[in-house]
């Protein structure tokens, strides 16, 4: 008998050493397929170029990807504070990935950068040994950072200061607490929240991330009640022109840009452009430009009608699709 139980612990032994071997073998194999996960250390995602005027006013955005990219030292308190309670409020206490909670959100998201995209076993490994090596070599800090910078809103808003600018057009210190609520309501699913097409759903979302906010001690119930009577309040930002009379400017500007840098850098190099347009000699140009090209056309004389509308039935119609003139400037 004694024998026989030693025969069986050493052929459980045998097994364990060719599982635990066959084991590393498979690992050691995934492990080699991995990307470098070091690149996250110099990550440069694809940031908004601005134009300016010469007295620094915006005057136009071009990117492929909204996105200004604010370090974790910028982004108030308040804002990380909606995430946390959105995701997971022990983030920062955790010693590891938290599957459940916003350490596997940022986890996913900043593996999404490396890996493909298959549903598959072998890739679900890689996550797990992926997740492990970018906790044991980046700060709690900087992975919020990536994870904020990064995350996708809806509406070709990415990262947090996008995000605002888009939805609010607001700079991330000035959102309201509801506002900040919504935005963290967001990542899970932005075609889930939207705030025209599914108000309603925002809306609970928005009051479920406020109510977290309060349980988690970050804002007084007295706050909470005064941010669940807000609506949604969004107010999406105008793209294109932002600057009146600067249009084909800007447009010269743009295909300066790319013929000296490409179009990479345009589009995601973040650049920041200082013009020396002054816009209010702007507007007078436009204003003598114009005043000019009526006086020319007046001294050529009356060259008859537009078009000509019967004055029975409603005649509003036919003179509604009349095309008026444009751009004319008072003054």
């Amino acid at each position: 008998m004694i024998r026989l139980i030693g025969y069986l612990f050493g052929l459980a032994s045998v097994l364990a050493l060719i599982v635990a071997g066959g084991v590393a073998i498979y690992l050691n194999g995934m492990t080699k397929d991995l990307p470098n996960y070091e690149v996250l250390a110099s990550y440069a995602p694809p940031v908004t170029t601005r134009i300016h005027a010469g007295n620094g006013a915006l005057m136009a955005e071009y990117a492929r990807e909204r996105r200004l990219f604010l370090p974790i030292q910028a982004i108030p308190d308040r804002v990380k504070a909606a995430f946390l309670s959105a995701e997971d409020k022990n983030f920062y206490n955790h010693p590891g990935v938290d599957i459940y909670g916003l350490g596997r959100a940022i986890l996913v998201n900043l593996k999404n950068f490396l890996l493909s995209s298959d549903q598959t076993m072998d890739r679900k490994i890689k996550e797990a040994i992926l997740s492990f090596r970018i906790e044991q070599a980046y700060s709690k800090d900087k992975i919020l950072e990536l994870y904020l910078n990064e995350i996708f809103f809806g509406l070709n808003a990415y990262g947090i200061a996008g995000a605002a600018l888009t939805y609010f057009d607001k700079s991330v210190t000035e959102l309201t607490i509801a506002e900040t609520a919504y935005l963290a309501a967001l990542p899970k699913g932005p075609n889930n929240y939207h705030p025209f097409r599914r108000e309603a759903a925002a809306i609970e979302r928005r009051n479920w991330v406020i109510d977290r906010m309060v349980e988690n001690g970050f804002v007084t119930s007295e706050e909470v009640a005064e941010a669940k009577k807000h609506p949604l309040g969004v107010n999406l930002r105008r793209t294109g022109s932002s600057l009146f009379a600067s249009d084909y400017f800007s447009e010269e500007v743009r295909r300066q840009i790319i013929e000296r840098f490409g179009d990479k850098s345009l589009y995601e190099g973040g650049l920041s452009i200082r013009t020396s347009l002054d816009p209010e000699m702007q507007i007078q140009a436009r204003r003598a430009l114009q005043s000019a090209l009526l006086t020319y056309d007046q001294r050529r004389g009356f060259r008859g009608p537009i078009k000509q509308i019967p004055v029975e039935g409603d005649w509003g119609v036919p003179l509604a699709d009349v095309e008026m003139m444009e751009g004319r400037l008072s003054g």
